[in-house]
């Protein structure tokens, strides 16, 4: 038998009105002993509708889900509404509280760790919560990401490629109307114990973003955000209304693992390429200088395929392993 979770929550999920509160769990340790973890969390409803799931603060380090989705809550007009929004902009609060993609409280990712556990770890409890409440109550599922302190994006939003057709143009189509100067669809390294996984398959339509990165946020990625939460809540038919007018995007696909370069050696990185610009087959995309001597020529890092560069290492040191750059195709 499955125990229950130790999550309550002091906000009602299904009476009418816009409701603050938080998500409560347990969480003993050693400045508190009976302390807790307070999960802050808006409900906004009116009558039946679909139920658009938000978050932000699933990694630490990246600022521009949490930013919009709070604002989104302190505007919250459930008037406006036919249906339902539940928004956390800080899904996982130790990490947001520390700037770290890793929780501090048990070192989880806490998007590598789906489906949880109701008696693990703060991670794992968090998760097991979104897993088997928050989750099946969603229509459509709206998760915010940046590249956080290691990696830097174009911003774009982005669904994965789905075995299933329905569900992949249900999920194409809510990130396209998001509204991101880039579109991708995505092809994970490795998608076991992702949030996103976990959504996709109980079918629910799921967008995701990356929108930027670098540990910090930038005025123009922020807008876009809350452009972009407001675009998937119209598409969604939660609100009423017209999108704002932008530019279209450019779409990128993703043919393989070609798409990723490692770096094969530590060192200091000089990247040749800026982000967003493309790059031909065998083109120096990065070099990286050994610190370890003198008279030594750098480690060249060489385009696998012609692509654009979509992603890219920000911090200016490399370790052998550390992904260095991510390419993709943009449609002509």
């Amino acid at each position: 038998m499955t125990r229950p979770s130790p999550i309550a929550t002091d906000v009602p999920f299904d009476t009418d009105g816009v409701h603050h509160g938080h998500l409560v769990l347990p969480w003993s340790r050693d400045d508190s002993a009976w302390g807790t973890l307070r999960i802050p969390i808006t409900v906004a409803r009116r009558g039946e509708g679909p139920t658009v799931l938000v978050t932000g603060g699933n990694h630490g380090d990246e600022y521009e889900g949490p930013l919009a989705v709070a604002e989104w809550c302190a505007r919250a007009d459930a008037a406006a509404l036919t249906g339902r929004v539940i928004a956390l902009p800080y899904m996982n609060p130790p990490a947001v509280a520390a700037g770290r993609r890793l929780s501090p409280a048990d070192g989880g990712n806490m998007n590598r760790i789906f489906p949880g556990r109701p008696d693990g770890t703060v991670t794992e409890k968090i998760a097991d919560y979104f897993q088997r409440v928050l989750l099946p109550m969603a229509d459509v599922v709206l998760d915010f990401h940046s590249g956080g302190a290691s990696l830097d994006f174009v911003p774009l939003a982005a669904s994965h490629v789905l075995p299933d057709p329905g569900q992949d143009r249900r999920c194409a189509a809510a990130r396209d109307a998001f509204g991101a100067p880039y579109t991708l669809g995505m092809v994970e390294i490795d998608a076991v114990g992702m949030y996103d996984t976990a959504a996709e398959e109980m079918g629910r339509t799921f967008v995701t973003t990356e929108l930027g990165g670098a540990a910090t946020s930038r005025p123009e990625t922020v807008a876009i955000a809350r452009r972009g939460l407001r675009n998937v809540l119209l598409h969604s038919g939660v609100i009423a209304g017209e999108p704002e007018p932008v530019p279209p995007a450019i779409h990128l696909t993703q043919p393989g693992g070609d798409c990723f370069h490692f770096a094969e050696a530590d060192g200091m990185v000089e990247f040749l390429v800026p982000l967003g610009d493309t790059v031909a087959r065998r083109d120096v995309i990065a070099r990286v200088w050994t610190m370890h001597a003198t008279g030594v020529a750098p480690l060249e890092v060489t385009a696998k395929m012609d692509g654009l560069l979509m992603a890219r290492h920000v911090r200016g040191l490399v370790q052998p392993g550390d992904c260095l750059a991510v390419l993709a195709v943009p449609e002509v």
